[in-house]
């Protein structure tokens, strides 16, 4: 999708992806082989506490430094531009899918201003906002609409600015991660859940086919499940999170302290998936279910956590796999499985070509 309602991006260009979040940036860039694409640079920065809260930057210069830091810092190869796309907090987006009468888009603009200004809870002035036609069902024009915080923008173009970059797009994290975890020939009828747990908050995502229909979130987090099993198991942050990893909850779903002190965690992420579901059953025009959930993100190395789902929602439940519409050929990603899917949102981001 084009920078909002801003037409200026130029996407045979190559450029770099940056995921902005509360606690972490991320940086990613591809290029091109032939037919081969290549992973030329990327790297991970902590971003202290109270620098970004809830996707508001509070201290600008401080998080310019560490985009910095984390360009310098990428590798193996140097990054060799300037020119990126920056992730946009879903909790400071607006994403609905709307039906329209069959019209041209000059007359289709006018009609998703009118939509977005009846359902979003803000005045259309104070956001930037942007659409794209998807397929045509019951003789009317779907639209994917998108609208953003005018001010949660303008901060990341602040900031990148600051950080001598040139933003060349914005885009909301469920468009990007569904790019790079959904396989991209999947047709409308196939319907899949993102279960991405992050390390401040979990966002579901629901795509039909490739589009994303609806995203929400909770506060369950990575770092929620670290720090119960720190606390359960007398250690540090860093050794819980090692023990997330090579212990878990596997083989242990009944006498297990480990199991059993993030359980109550678990059973409330369950039940949030089931009402997601539900919600999404409920407003949905598709007469199909969802068949595949997608777990991604950094919490999403806790091991045994696919068995655990899979029983407990009795639904299938696989690891996303970032690099399924890639051609990598037969060169290993230079970055380890696990860490692939903290990386999903701004691979997708690296991802992005011309709609």
């Amino acid at each position: 999708m084009a920078f909002w309602n801003r037409k200026i991006i130029n996407l045979e260009d190559e450029y770099v992806g940056i995921e902005l979040g509360d606690s972490s940036v991320k940086i990613f860039e591809l290029e091109k082989n032939g037919n081969l694409d290549r992973i030329r640079s990327f790297s991970s920065k902590i971003i202290p506490a109270g620098c970004v809260k809830d996707g508001k930057i509070l201290e600008k210069e401080k998080v310019a430094r560490i985009i910095k830091e984390a360009f310098e810092q990428s590798g193996p190869k140097k990054i060799k531009t300037k020119k990126v796309v920056c992730s946009v907090p879903e909790s400071k987006v607006f994403l609905r899918i709307i039906s329209i009468p069959k019209v041209s888009e000059e007359e289709a603009a006018e009609a998703v201003k009118w939509e977005i200004e009846s359902s979003i809870p803000l005045a259309v002035d104070q956001v930037y906002y942007d659409w794209q036609f998807l397929g045509i069902a019951g003789g009317k024009q779907n639209v994917l609409t998108v609208a953003v915080v005018k001010d949660v923008a303008d901060q990341r173009l602040e900031v990148l600015k600051l950080a001598g970059l040139s933003v060349y797009g914005l885009e909301m994290e469920s468009i990007a991660e569904t790019r790079s975890l959904i396989p991209r020939n999947a047709s409308p009828e196939q319907i899949f859940l993102i279960v991405d747990i992050g390390e401040e908050k979990t966002s579901f995502i629901i795509s039909e086919g490739s589009v994303p229909y609806f995203t929400s979130s909770i506060p369950f987090s990575s770092a929620g499940l670290t720090d119960v099993i720190s606390k359960a198991t007398s250690s540090s942050m860093e050794d819980a999170e090692k023990i997330k990893a090579t212990q878990g909850i596997e083989h242990s779903f009944e006498n297990n302290s480990i199991f059993k002190s993030v359980q109550p965690l678990l059973e409330n992420l369950s039940v949030e998936i089931e009402k997601t579901i539900d919600f999404y059953q409920n407003i949905s025009q598709q007469p199909g279910e969802i068949g595949r959930i997608i777990i991604s993100g950094g919490g999403a190395g806790l091991k045994g956590l696919l068995p655990y789902l899979t029983t407990r929602l009795e639904k299938e439940v696989v690891l996303g796999d970032p690099w399924i519409n890639l051609n990598l050929g037969k060169n290993l990603p230079p970055i380890s499985k696990e860490d692939s899917l903290r990386f999903a949102t701004v691979i997708g981001l690296a991802m992005r070509r011309p709609d």
